[in-house]
Order: structure tokens, then C-alpha cells, then sequence
């Protein structure tokens, strides 16, 4: 018969997967472990580690635990003590972090090295005693489903690693002392453990703990569009290999901060594309990058006089000339295009290209005295769309743009083909439309935590339905923590 622990066990699993099978990311960061380590090294410098290594109570340690924890030692103990002044850690380090998948799935198995120089002083010698001691702390960083909120991460069983503890006397001095410190050395096996465990654990599990708070943050801050804005929220986290991957819902908020539109629950899941040895990847769904696009690209009308373009104005009156001569030549100097995009323009990516769709109403008036059109045109158009980065800042830039199907909704000279007016309108259009639009894109959208996580730049790529950031620069990583 199961156990409670069992229950409670199996309850936590299953509410984490009914959270998971319930809300669909529509974006996702993926930590490396070179990201992990240098995140956690930054935090253990923030929380002084090594200043906690040079405040070790050696001594203390000795007499409350002597040789092997056997109380008969402790006369043992009192005689080699008594010969020492004072003892104490004099240099700390902690060397280059591990991060490695366990044996367990879904956890990693952080390895933190630490090497430190101690040292005494005994009335029987002028100098300080000094040997070297290494030693490694361990501990596992998994998914916690068992508190009454979400999951999430947090590092535990932390403690030294088995056989890692290494004692060994710098310079030897007379064989009185030399046997002094074999004794002082063979008291801190057993006592240097316990120590690292009651005095650096905690720290060690507090830097975690500011660590993925700090992640939490850096993915909530918001990301202006235009007016609009962009913000991700931590949907549920997971370990899977030796990567941290934070599975983000997104929603879209107006300038008055109220939520337009939400992203927790996408159509279909991201594909993850396989990324090797790179120190981070933030993937985003093809729907959040539509909806960014359409808040930067709002509809909008405006009107150009097409003296400012002549060689257009020209084969555009020739173009009409073809259709109707009499309306060709009321084609005056101050001619008119009016330009209207209707709804927001459609984003989609098709084998790996990304494309922009949007609708064109576009109306052209003989003068800039005329009431009436001579003719309305609606356009299905479509641009080529290419991200590129620069810096931490993201930029979409439209190529060209097609005229893919005109239809005739209104004229005032009569019914014809609107194709025969394909190349010109496409031109024009080409000419007025793509710069202002993407003017508006120039801008980029700020990606802030590349810089972050440590990275001067990012670079994008496309999936078949999402969009990916990942470094563009090699990561350089932080000095070991030493004091």
C-alpha cells in the first residue's frame, strides 16, 4: 500500500503535468550551462563566498569534533590545541563552477571547487605554518513541485563530495612542527566537511535562490512596440540534459497597461531546434512575433503628392492614358495617391522565410483639388521579412514588396483590368509605402537580456514557426571567485 510521501509524490507530478498540458509557451529561454555557471559564480561573489571560506572557525570545529568524532581523542586534542595560537584560513578561492546533468532526470549536478590556504601560529616557530586544503561542495539543482505554489527551481543537497578533501603542508619546517601540523591537519579531515556544510551550504543555496530570481525579473521586462508593449511570465520551468528552459506565456498590453491580447495558450508547440554548446536560446512563436509586428505596423492612411516622385507620376498617367485618355489628362501637377493598409498585416514564416501580407487600399486623385477619386484600388500585398540584430536590439526589415493580386473597387472612368496597372501601383507603393513602414521598424525592439546574460549581441535565425536569438559573440567568462 502506498505511503503518504508517496501520495504527495505522485500529486505534485501530476499537477505539474495538468499545468503543462494546460498552458502552451509560446516562448521559451533555454539556459546552457556556461550561462548557469557564470550566473551562479556572479551571484557567490554578490554573497561574499569566499569571505565565508576565510571565516571558517577551525579551531572550534577541533575541539568540538576531535579525531573521528572518538571523545577518548580528546585529551589528544587539548595537547596538540594547546600548542596553537591561532588558526585560520588566510586565502579562499572558488574555482570554475561544473554543471553536469545527475544520474537523476530532470536535475543537475552543480560542482563547486574550493581551494584555500590555511594557516597557525605556534610559539615553537617564528613563521606561520601554512597547507594547502581542496576540497569540492556539491549540490543538485531540480524542480521543487511539492510547495502549495508553482513549480519551481531550487538547489538542494548541498555538502562535500566524497574523497575530494585534500590536506597537504606548504613548506616543512623542524620535525617538531611538521608532526604539529600532521596532527592539526588530521583534525581538520573530519571537521573541515561539517564546516563547508553548516557555513557555505547556505550561501551557496541563498545564490541560487537570487540567481533564478534575477532570471524570473530579466524575463518580465517589458518590451516597448510602439505604443504597445510586450511581457513574458514564467509559465513552468524544467531541467532537460544539462540546460535550464524557462517556458514562458507572453500577453500584449496598450499604453494604458490593459492586456489586449494573451499568448498562454498556443495552437501548436514550438519546435526547439537543436542548439549544442550555445550558452543561451530564446525562442519565440511565430503568433507574438504577428502580434509585435502588427503593433509596430497599426493601420494608417496617408497622402502623397507624386510631383515628389516625376519619373512615377509619369508612366502613371501613360498607364492611364491606356485606359481612358480624357482621364489621363486631367492628371494635373498636384495629383494625389492616398494610401489606406487596412487591419494589421500578417506575419507568417514558411520554410524557414518570414513574410509580411497586408491589405492596400489605394486611390488616386487627378489634383489635390479633387473631391473624388478616379479610381480605387484594393491590393493583397506581401514583403519579404528579414530580422537582423544590432547589438542586443532586434530589427525587421521589410525587402521589396509584390503586388500579388488588384482588384477594381470604385472608378470614375470607366471598368478595366486593374492589372494593366500592376507594375506602376507596384512601384509606387514600393516607393511610399516601404520606407515609412520600415522607418518605423528601424527602431528595433530592445532584447535586454543578451546583454544580460553577458553577450554584447545577438543573432536570430527562423524555425518553421518560430523565431530564435541566441549569442552572437563569444561568451567571455568571469574570473574564479578568490579573496
Amino acid at each position: 500500500m502506498a505511503g503518504p510521501w508517496t501520495f504527495t509524490l505522485l500529486c505534485g507530478l501530476l499537477a505539474a503535468t495538468l499545468i503543462q498540458a494546460t498552458l502552451s509557451p509560446t516562448a521559451v529561454l533555454i539556459l546552457g550551462p556556461k550561462v548557469i555557471k557564470e550566473k551562479l559564480t556572479q551571484e557567490l561573489k554578490d554573497h561574499n563566498a569566499t569571505s565565508i571560506l576565510q571565516q571558517l572557525p577551525l579551531l572550534s570545529a577541533m575541539r568540538e569534533k576531535p579525531a573521528g568524532g572518538i571523545p577518548v581523542l580528546g585529551s589528544l586534542v587539548n595537547t596538540v590545541l594547546k600548542h596553537i595560537i591561532w588558526l585560520k584560513v588566510i586565502t579562499a578561492n572558488i574555482l570554475q563552477l561544473q554543471v553536469k546533468p545527475s544520474a537523476n532526470d530532470q536535475e543537475l549536478l552543480v560542482k563547486i571547487p574550493l581551494d584555500m590556504v590555511a594557516g597557525f601560529n605556534t610559539p615553537l616557530v617564528k613563521t606561520i605554518v601554512e597547507f594547502h586544503m581542496t576540497t569540492e561542495a556539491q549540490a543538485t539543482i531540480r524542480m521543487d513541485t511539492s510547495a502549495s505554489g508553482p513549480t519551481r527551481l531550487v538547489l538542494s543537497d548541498c555538502a562535500t563530495s566524497h574523497g575530494s578533501l585534500r590536506i597537504q603542508l606548504l613548506h616543512k619546517l623542524s620535525f617538531l612542527v611538521n608532526a604539529l601540523a600532521k596532527q592539526v591537519m588530521n583534525l581538520l579531515v573530519p571537521s573541515l566537511p561539517n564546516l563547508v556544510k553548516n557555513q557555505l551550504c547556505p550561501v551557496i543555496e541563498a545564490s541560487f535562490n537570487g540567481m533564478y530570481a534575477d532570471l524570473l525579473q530579466l524575463v518580465k521586462v517589458p518590451i516597448s512596440l510602439s505604443i504597445d508593449r510586450l511581457e513574458f511570465d514564467l509559465l513552468y520551468p524544467a531541467i532537460k540534459g544539462d540546460t535550464i528552459q524557462l517556458y514562458l506565456g507572453a500577453k500584449l498590453l496598450d499604453s494604458q497597461g490593459k492586456v489586449t491580447k494573451w499568448f498562454n495558450n498556443s495552437a501548436a508547440s514550438l519546435t526547439m531546434p537543436t542548439l549544442d554548446n550555445i550558452p543561451f536560446s530564446l525562442i519565440v512563436s511565430q503568433d507574438v512575433v504577428k502580434a509585435a509586428v502588427a503593433a509596430v505596423l497599426s493601420p494608417e492612411e496617408f497622402m502623397v503628392l507624386l510631383d515628389s516622385l516625376p519619373e512615377s507620376a509619369h508612366r502613371l498617367k501613360s498607364s492611364i492614358g491606356l485606359i481612358n485618355e480624357k482621364a489621363a489628362d486631367k492628371l494635373g501637377s498636384t495629383q494625389i495617391v492616398k494610401i489606406l493598409t487596412q487591419d494589421t498585416p500578417e506575419f507568417f514564416i514558411d520554410q524557414g522565410h518570414a513574410k509580411v501580407a497586408q491589405l492596400i487600399v489605394l486611390e488616386v486623385f487627378p489634383s489635390s483639388e479633387a473631391l473624388r477619386p478616379l479610381f480605387t484600388l484594393g491590393i493583397e500585398a506581401s514583403s519579404e521579412a528579414q530580422f537582423y540584430t544590432k547589438g542586443d536590439q532586434l530589427i525587421l526589415n521589410l525587402n521589396n514588396i509584390s503586388s500579388d493580386r488588384i482588384q477594381l473597387m470604385n472608378s470614375g472612368i470607366g471598368w478595366f483590368q486593374p492589372d494593366v496597372l500592376k507594375n506602376i501601383i507596384t512601384e509606387i507603393i514600393h516607393s511610399i509605402l516601404l520606407p515609412n513602414q520600415n522607418g518605423k521598424l528601424r527602431s528595433g525592439v530592445p532584447v535586454s537580456l543578451v546583454k544580460a546574460l553577458g553577450f554584447e549581441a545577438a543573432e536570430s535565425s527562423l524555425t518553421k514557426d518560430a523565431l530564435v536569438l541566441t549569442p552572437a559573440s563569444l561568451w567571455k567568462p568571469s574570473s574564479p571567485v578568490s579573496q
